[in-house]
C-alpha cells in the first residue's frame, strides 16, 4: 500500500468523499429505481439512430484491410501495382507510403492514452502477431476495395515467434502488474498453513481465450478538414481517443473531436485499435472522408480478448469449514508490446477471511494480438476457480456449499485491512436461497433424474469493485421556462447511461424527466471517463453532484434577499417541484423561472469536476452475487441444458430497475457462453486464430438461454455517489463456476477446464 493510500485510509471519513452520504440517498419520489425506458428507445426503434458506419459523408471512400499470416518477422516484398490499377480504387496504403505517426503509450501505463499496444502503426516492415495490419486499400465501394484487397500477395521473412504457451512460461514468468498495481499478496506462509490444515483441496482449473463479439463490428468514419479530424466511432474511450488521435498526429487535443452517440456493444473491447489510425492516416493521404468496418474476421484479427488462464487453487480448512490457508496463484499470456495481465486474483483478494493468504498472477509473453479487458476481467475466470474449489471442498467436508461460504465471511477485507462501506452477502445469499428453493437439493451427486436426464444444482459466489475513474465533469443548464440540460463526455453502448443520468439530473432538480435532455457521446462535452470497469455511472454520477451543488448555489446567490430562500445555505437547499426548497421545509420553495425572471437571465449554466475517487481508498467497496443455478445433463450424450438460474445482487441502491435487470441478465448470458462454449482455438504452430467467425466461435443463443431471474437488495451505500455501485459486470461474476457446480452435482464429474462441452462428461 502506497503512502497515499495509508493516508487516505487513516483519515477521518469527513475528510474523504462520500464522507457524508449522498442527498440523493434518501429521496424516494419513485423516479429514481423506476424501471424508466431507455431515452434513445425511440431513436432505435425507428432507425434514427446513426452507428459510426452509418454516416453519411460527401466523396467518401471505402477501406479494406490486409492482414499478415505470419506470426512475427518482417514484411519483405509486397506489390501493389495490380490492386492501384483496379476499378475504383483511389489509394493503397502501405509502411513505405503512410504519414509518419507517433507511437503511443498504451492505456495501462498512461491514464490519457486508449491505446492497446505500443507497436508503430504501419510504420515499418516488422511483424508482431498473425493477423497484424499489412496494407490498406480506399475504393469508391466496399466491393470495389475488397475485390483490390485480394490483388495484394504479401511475401514475408518469417522469424521464430513464441506462440506455445508452454514455451513461453519455459522462457520466464513476471508477477502480473498494472497501473502502479502489482497482483500479489502475501501473508502468513500459506503453503506451510496448508501441509497442516486438516481438510484441503488443491487443484488447477484452467480456462481457455475469448474474443469480443459485440452485435456492432468496429467501425470509424472519418474527416479531416484542415488539421483537424473528426472521427464518428464505436468507442467507450471518447476523450482518450481523442487524445491518442491527437497524440498520434501530433496534433493539439482541442483538432480532434470523437463522436460516438450510439454502441452496439462494448464489453471492453471497443477501445482503440489499429484500424482508428489507419482510417485516419489513409484519410489524410487521400484528402477525403474514409469509413473504416471491420468484418467479423478482421475483429478477430486485430481486436483483442481474453488470454487463457492455468490457475492454482488450495485452500486448507478445519474440520469446521474455516479457512486456515488460501492460495491462488494463475498463469496467463501476454504479449510484449502491452501490459494486461489478466487480474484472477481480484475476487479473491475481498471475497474470503483465511489465517494465510498467496495470491499471485504470473504472466508470460507470448507473440500474439494484444489481449485486453473482457467484461469482468480477471474476475470471471477468478471466480470460476475459486468458487469451484469451494464447492469441493464443501463436498470433502459434506458441507452445504452455502454455509461453507458464509462461515468464512471476513468482518474486513483480508488484503487491505480496509472496512466494507456495505456488504450483504449473507443477505443475498438466505434470500436467494429461499427464492430458488436452495433446500429441495440434494447434496449427493447423481441422485436427480427425469428420464435420460440427470438434474444437478449449484452455487457460486461473485464480487466485483466498486471503481470511479479521476476525471469525471458535467455541465447542467437550467432554463427559465423550467427545462434542464445535462451534458458530459460520456459512452452509451445500450446499458442505459444517457437515462440513468437523466433521471438523475432530474431527481435532482425536482424535474420531470420529459423536461431535462442529456447530451453525450461526444469527446468535446466535459469529462475524460472510459466506460469500463462498471464504473460510468457513479464516475459521471459524482461529476452530476458536483455540478448540482455548485447550480444550487449559484441560484440562492442569484435569489437574493427577496426570496422565501434567503438566508439558506446551498447545502440546506434542494430540488423540488421545478425549483428549490429548505430541505426541512418545503413550504420555502422558488421555482427556477422566478428565480431567473428576476435576475433577469434566461438560463444558468454551470460546469464543475468530481473530486477525486479517494473513497475506494478509505472502505472496500464491492457490488456482491449470488449465483444459483440449475442444469440438465444428458446421461446418454453429455449434452447439458441450464434450465434455471438466479441471481441474487448486492449492488448498493439501484438507480433503474429495467436497465438494471438487462445488465444482470445479459452478464448472465455472457456466462452461459464462458461456462459452456466459448473458446478462441489458437494454432500454437503459427500463432493464428482458427474460429474467426460467428459460425465456429459459439455464444449462447435463445435456445441455450433458459429464463433468467434476478432480485437485489436496493441498499443505499452510503459512501458512494447516488448510494449505487456498478451492475455491468458482477452478473458474469460466479456464474461459469454455479453452472459447473451444478454440473457436478447432476453427474458427480468435477470438470475443472472451460468450456463445459460433452466430450468431458463422457
Amino acid at each position: 500500500m502506497s503512502v497515499v493510500q495509508k493516508a487516505v485510509a487513516l483519515a477521518p471519513d469527513a475528510w474523504v468523499p462520500g464522507g457524508h452520504p449522498d442527498p440523493l440517498i434518501h429521496h424516494r419520489s419513485g423516479l429514481i429505481g423506476a424501471p424508466v425506458p431507455r431515452i434513445d428507445a425511440p431513436q432505435k426503434v425507428a432507425g434514427q439512430a446513426r452507428f459510426a458506419a452509418e454516416v453519411p459523408l460527401d466523396g467518401m471512400l471505402y477501406a479494406a484491410l490486409v492482414y499478415s499470416t505470419i506470426a512475427k518477422g518482417r514484411l519483405a516484398s509486397l506489390d501493389t501495382s495490380a490492386a492501384a490499377a483496379a476499378p475504383g480504387v483511389a489509394l493503397v496504403m502501405t509502411h513505405r507510403n503512410a504519414p509518419r505517426l507517433q507511437p503511443l503509450p498504451t492505456f495501462t501505463s498512461n491514464m490519457r492514452s486508449a491505446a492497446q499496444d505500443s507497436i508503430p502503426v504501419l510504420q515499418d516492415d516488422r511483424i508482431h502477431w498473425n493477423g497484424q495490419p499489412v496494407a490498406l486499400v480506399l475504393a469508391e465501394t466496399q466491393e470495389q476495395a475488397d475485390y483490390a484487397k485480394s490483388m495484394l500477395h504479401p511475401v514475408y521473412e518469417p522469424e521464430h515467434a513464441v506462440t506455445r504457451f508452454a514455451e513461453a512460461k519455459a522462457a520466464g514468468l513476471e508477477t502480473g502488474a498494472m497501473m502502479g498495481m502489482q497482483f500479489k499478496d502475501e501473508i502468513n506462509d500459506a503453503e506451510k498453513v496448508l501441509a497442516t490444515s486438516p481438510v484441503k483441496v488443491d487443484e488447477v482449473y484452467s480456462t481457455p481465450r475469448h474474443n469480443h463479439n459485440a452485435l456492432e463490428l468496429h467501425a470509424v468514419t472519418v474527416i479531416w478538414e484542415d488539421d483537424n479530424l473528426t472521427v464518428h466511432d464505436a468507442t467507450q474511450k471518447l476523450a482518450h481517443t481523442a487524445w491518442s488521435l491527437a497524440h498520434a498526429f501530433g496534433l493539439d487535443e482541442k483538432q480532434v473531436r470523437v463522436l460516438s452517440p450510439y454502441v452496439g456493444g462494448g464489453f471492453g473491447g471497443k477501445g482503440l485499435w489499429q484500424h482508428h489510425l489507419l482510417a485516419a492516416a489513409a484519410a489524410r493521404l487521400a484528402g477525403r472522408p474514409v469509413r473504416l468496418v471491420l468484418t467479423r474476421e478482421g475483429v478477430y484479427r486485430i481486436v483483442g480478448g481474453r488470454t487463457l488462464t492455468e490457475q492454482r487453487v488450495a485452500i486448507g480448512a478445519r474440520p469446521d469449514g474455516k479457512f486456515e490457508a488460501l492460495i491462488h496463484i494463475g498463469k496467463v499470456a501476454m504479449t510484449p508490446h502491452n501490459n494486461m495481465p489478466e487480474p484472477l486474483i481480484m475476487g479473491t483478494r475481498g471475497r474470503y477471511a483465511a489465517r494465510a493468504l498467496r495470491l499471485e498472477v504470473q504472466a508470460a509473453r507470448v507473440d500474439m494480438m494484444a489481449n485486453t479487458f473482457m467484461r469482468a476481467p480477471g474476475e470471471a475466470v477468478g471466480t470460476f476457480a475459486l468458487e469451484s474449489a469451494v464447492d469441493e471442498l464443501a463436498a470433502r467436508l459434506d458441507m452445504d456449499p452455502i454455509e461453507l461460504r458464509l462461515r468464512n465471511e471476513p468482518d474486513k477485507e483480508p488484503t487491505s485491512g480496509l472496512p466494507f462501506s456495505l456488504r450483504e452477502v449473507e443477505k443475498i445469499f438466505r434470500d436467494g436461497a429461499e427464492r430458488f428453493g436452495w433446500s429441495r437439493r440434494n447434496q449427493t451427486p447423481g441422485q436427480r433424474r427425469e428420464g435420460e436426464w440427470l438434474i444437478g444444482t449449484g452455487v457460486a459466489s461473485g464480487t466485483y469493485p466498486h471503481n470511479r475513474m479521476p476525471g469525471g465533469a458535467a455541465r447542467l443548464t437550467v432554463t427559465r421556462d423550467g427545462h434542464a440540460t445535462v451534458e458530459f463526455a460520456g459512452q452509451e453502448m445500450g446499458m442505459g447511461t444517457a437515462t440513468v443520468h437523466a433521471q438523475v439530473t432530474a431527481e435532482r432538480l425536482g424535474l420531470p424527466m420529459t423536461r431535462v435532455a442529456a447530451k453525450y457521446g461526444d469527446s468535446l462535452l466535459p469529462g475524460r471517463v472510459m466506460a469500463v470497469g462498471s464504473a460510468q455511472t457513479t464516475s459521471f454520477g459524482a461529476a452530476i453532484a458536483a455540478t448540482h451543488k455548485k447550480l444550487v448555489k449559484e441560484l440562492t446567490s442569484l435569489a437574493g434577499n427577496d426570496s422565501p430562500l434567503a438566508g439558506l445555505s446551498p447545502d440546506e437547499v434542494g430540488g423540488l417541484n421545478a425549483g428549490l426548497a429548505k430541505l426541512d421545509d418545503p413550504t420555502r420553495h422558488e421555482s427556477y423561472a422566478s428565480i431567473l425572471s428576476r435576475a433577469g437571465r434566461m438560463e444558468l449554466t454551470v460546469e464543475a469536476e468530481a473530486p477525486p475517487p479517494l473513497e475506494t481508498m478509505h472502505w472496500s467497496m464491492h457490488s456482491h452475487s449470488a449465483m444459483f443455478c440449475e442444469v440438465k445433463v444428458n446421461a446418454v450424450t453429455g449434452e447439458i441444458r441450464v434450465s434455471r438460474i438466479l441471481g441474487s445482487f448486492a449492488c448498493g441502491r439501484i438507480l433503474n430497475a429495467r436497465t438494471a435487470s438487462s445488465q444482470f441478465r445479459g452478464a448472465i448470458i455472457m456466462g452461459i457462453g464462458l461456462a459452456l462454449m466459448e473458446e478462441t482455438q489458437f494454432d500454437e504452430r503459427n500463432g493464428r486464430i482458427m474460429n474467426a467467425s460467428l459460425s465456429e466461435y459459439h455464444v449462447p443463443v435463445h435456445m441455450d438461454v433458459p429464463e433468467i431471474e434476478v432480485m437485489w437488495t436496493d441498499t443505499p451505500d452510503p459512501h458512494a455517489p447516488m448510494g449505487a455501485h456498478g451492475v455491468g459486470e458482477i452478473g458474469i461474476t460466479g456464474t461459469a463456476a454455479a453452472i459447473a457446480n451444478a454440473v457436478f452435482n447432476a453427474t458427480g464429474k468435477r470438470i475443472r477446464d472451460l468450456p463445459i462441452t460433452l466430450d468431458k462428461l463422457l
